[in-house]
């Protein structure tokens, strides 16, 4: 089973940075592209930012303007850069991949995942 590994999670205060990164296995052919949700505890698993491997970007409302989703494809990872954090942020987050051309924001899209990082914003 293909299998995403993310890495950069941590604590932070109200208004710092992070930067995560997902890594993909080799495996995974051209053309697939990577998305990052985010679970807090209680609350269901919702749609952050997509890239195609074209590099075609989709953010959701609440993060546009703050984090910037990128991909290296000879490498085969997938960075989250995340300003201006907030403690609304704090979540568990996972990166997750599909197989096809397109950007998409609903978890039912995406085949692999990882196992989650978790970020937590203090205020």
């Amino acid at each position: 089973q293909v299998q995403l590994v993310e890495s950069g999670g941590g604590l932070v205060q109200t208004g710092g940075s992070l930067r995560l990164s997902c890594a993909a296995p080799a495996v995974i052919s051209k053309n697939y592209a990577t998305g990052w949700f985010r679970q807090a505890p209680g609350k269901e698993r919702e749609f952050v930012a997509a890239i195609s491997w074209s590099g075609t970007t989709s953010y959701s409302d609440s993060v546009q303007g703050r984090f910037t989703i990128s991909r290296d494809n000879a490498k085969n990872t997938v960075d989250l850069q995340m300003n201006n954090l907030k403690p609304e942020d704090t979540a568990v987050y996972y990166c997750a991949g599909r197989q096809g051309t397109l950007v998409r924001t609903s978890v039912n899209e995406y085949s692999y995942w990882g196992h989650g990082t978790q970020v937590t914003v203090s205020s």
